[in-house]
């Protein structure tokens, strides 16, 4: 059983990053700590670290000291092994991998970057690593710019490199792949890789492959003079900017850069224009060449515009400048959260996960960390892929939600609103998806209008609504969102980012209803702890529930756990434990307690308990020795919406636990609502729970 991998290639820009960050991903979801090891960096002066180590650490909030993450710089490496010190540097490596390895459940090993001279050095380091760490090989080559023999002929010879040493490749992947030779590679590798080696191949992919401003304009030692809130447009193409400008129009196309000197003022404005204008392409962005800068009142209009594209301006000459931006590789950087999730999408999308968790055999951990939580639930939510409504589109924080949502595939969204504001927001926020997946609609607008007002009517009319009132209220996004999901034109619905509680929840109260044999609808979030994740309810609805009714919230929360793969022990909350205390409001929760017995013999329950007795196994057992809930709880109701809303904050705001939530339940059909206050992270949380529901 192998609780480490090692991820090597045999040449430079082969996109170990997809692998890395992919492997992270699953194995986060699979094992409570992973880590992640690079023996060998590569640094352009002692004054910068890794960038790779910087950006796997931070997007995986690895609680692992930078030092700890690697052994040796490219250059002491060479030192050491021009003193003859080889002996040093592979025992180095082994003691800060071992480190690691004991402090983890599984680490990741990647190779060196080869980005230098001396590609043989490169190659024979990752075997000899590889070899003396005992671990083995997913091996990546690159398709970029290569034929069918000149691929196949790269992987096997670093395959045979590789198993001539005895060292075990689990999988080979071929990244970067044209797609038009995918089914010839994979006919021909097929039939060469030895049978238990795992092959996958990744197409290449512009939005991974190509560069964005920014690295363009550090590649080639670039001064933004405008639009730096921009320079993470992603450039597919570029073009000089020395002929008319209707012949320059003619040429654009989506991401394009444009090359220009920098006293064509014309060709910066048209394309400022271009950019703006809804009848063309987007525009990456400006170099301005020769040094020369645009005459102030052409900065002084550009400035004033909303919506600025980068303008970069460098002492080179046009031509110059354009070979040196076509020597510019991209990079998966610390700040670009969008080509990191592609990449952890391109990796499930491409690799056979399945066949290779089943070849490293991760070791399966008991505890479960936020990060696993999270991987298990979007894993889930795309197992089923569901429809689901968002009500406002209108808000910046649901538009960059419903984006992530859409990159990674997790559901099919319609968005409330207006058609043409939105598709301006997503343009200003520079949003980029497939649109396949989405659509937009303003309810007043909406064919289905009429339909959806005379079935609020039909249902509504014992209540006093009119037909007219009806068509008021099917205006409204809320009305509108829920009445999708109640006719079965979606399968869910989230809101509340502007709106009240109430304002989201009163049309599925009205016509939605709950479940058969509930009365009671509330809500749980999923605290999130260090190593574990616990139910509270109800933490957002019931203000002052009955006993009948705080039986209805635990047993509801106890179904919700289930599906969400955590078993439920349930702790009935008060300020004294077992039979220690007296009271209207303990004898309530104890009258609860009861009920749940009664109704659901099947579920393990506590009650009255208090909350360390519930949740700390050294207390629950000098309370309450006898019970198999107490120091274990992972569902805990609270006696009353003051106690829980508090409580949930203050172990959030004290502990970091990430709350996901609120979730409501007891609904025919799932409606969630968000707090005004919520994040971006938040409303993605809860359509993925929402979409989980739907199931």
């Amino acid at each position: 059983m192998s609780n480490a991998i090692y991820i090597a290639t045999n040449q430079p820009y082969s996109g170990k990053s997809v692998l890395a960050l992919g492997l992270l991903n699953m194995l986060s979801g699979k094992t409570r700590k992973v880590a992640y090891f690079k023996p060998i960096i590569y640094r352009p002066n002692e004054h910068v670290e890794d960038y790779h180590i910087k950006m796997i650490s931070s997007h995986f909030k690895f609680n692992i000291p930078y030092e700890s993450m690697y052994a040796f710089t490219r250059e002491e490496v060479l030192q050491h092994r021009a003193a003859g010190n080889d002996a040093f540097v592979i025992d180095t490596i082994i003691e800060k991998f071992k480190i690691l390895e004991e402090q983890s459940d599984f680490v990741v090993v990647e190779g060196t970057d080869f980005l230098k001279d001396g590609v043989s050095f490169d190659f024979d380091a990752n075997i000899a690593i590889a070899k003396n760490l005992g671990i083995p090989v997913i091996l990546l080559v690159s398709g970029e710019d290569s034929t069918l023999e000149e691929t196949s002929n790269n992987l096997l010879a670093a395959s045979k490199g590789f198993s001539d040493k005895e060292i075990q490749v689990l999988a080979a992947v071929v990244n970067k792949a044209n797609p038009a030779l995918i089914d010839s590679l994979k006919y021909t590798l097929d039939n060469l890789l030895p049978k238990d080696i795992l092959l996958s191949i990744i197409p290449s992919d512009k939005n991974l492959d190509n560069p964005t401003m920014k690295e363009i304009t550090e590649s080639i030692n670039g001064v933004v003079l405008l639009g730096k809130e921009k320079l993470s447009n992603q450039v597919d193409k570029s073009i000089v900017g020395a002929m008319q400008l209707n012949n320059l129009l003619l040429r654009l196309v989506e991401n394009t850069l444009i090359v220009t000197p920098g006293d064509r003022g014309d060709i910066i404005l048209a394309a400022m224009q271009a950019n703006l204008s809804s009848n063309y392409p987007k525009v990456a962005g400006l170099i301005l060449t020769g040094g020369l800068e645009p005459e102030p009142p052409i900065l002084r209009l550009i400035a004033g515009l909303e919506t600025v594209v980068p303008v970069i301006q460098v002492q080179t000459g046009t031509f110059e400048t354009v070979a040196n931006i076509s020597n510019t590789q991209s990079r998966i950087s610390i700040d670009n959260v969008r080509k990191i999730e592609l990449a952890i999408h391109t990796f499930d999308k491409y690799i056979n996960v399945g066949g290779l968790e089943e070849k490293i055999k991760t070791f399966h951990s008991t505890g479960i960390t936020p990060h696993m939580f999270q991987y298990q639930m979007v894993k889930r939510a795309k197992s089923q892929k569901k429809h689901i409504v968002l009500a406002e589109g209108n808000d910046d924080r649901v538009l960059i939600a419903a984006a992530r949502l859409l990159q990674q595939d997790v559901v099919s969204l319609t968005i409330l609103g207006d058609n043409e504001e939105i598709e301006a927001s997503f343009k200003r926020l520079n949003l980029s998806f497939s649109r396949e997946n989405v659509s937009i609609i303003n309810p007043l607008k909406s064919p289905d209008f009429e339909r959806y007002s005379e079935t609020l009517y039909e249902l509504r009319k014992s209540k006093n609504v009119t037909l007219e009132m009806a068509r008021d209220m099917i205006s409204d996004v809320s009305y509108y969102g829920t009445m999708m999901v109640y006719l079965g034109d979606a399968d869910g619905m989230v809101s509340g980012a502007v709106h009240t509680t109430q304002h989201t929840i009163r049309p599925a109260l009205q016509f939605v209803k709950t479940k058969p044999g509930i009365q009671t609808v509330s809500s749980v979030f999923f605290m999130c702890l260090e190593d574990r994740v616990c139910v509270f309810g109800d933490c957002a609805v019931n203000p002052n529930p009955t006993a009948e009714q705080l039986a209805e919230i635990a047993i509801s929360a106890a179904e919700s756990s289930i599906s969400f793969g955590i078993e439920p022990l349930i702790a009935m909350l008060s300020y004294s434990s077992g039979t220690s205390g007296v009271g209207e409001d303990v004898e309530k929760v104890r009258r609860a307690t009861e009920i749940v017995k009664e109704k659901r013999p099947d579920l393990k329950v506590e009650g009255p308990i208090q909350y360390d007795a519930a949740v700390d196994p050294v207390v629950g057992k000098q309370k309450m020795p006898n019970s198999p809930v107490a120091g274990q709880a992972s569902v805990l109701i609270f006696p009353d919406l003051n106690t829980g809303n508090n409580t949930y904050k203050a172990v959030q705001r004290e502990t970091g636990a990430l709350a996901i939530g609120p979730m409501l339940q007891g609904l025919n059909k799932p409606v969630n609502d968000l707090s005004r206050g919520c994040t971006m992270e938040d409303i993605f949380n809860t359509v993925v729970i929402t979409a989980i529901q739907a199931q």
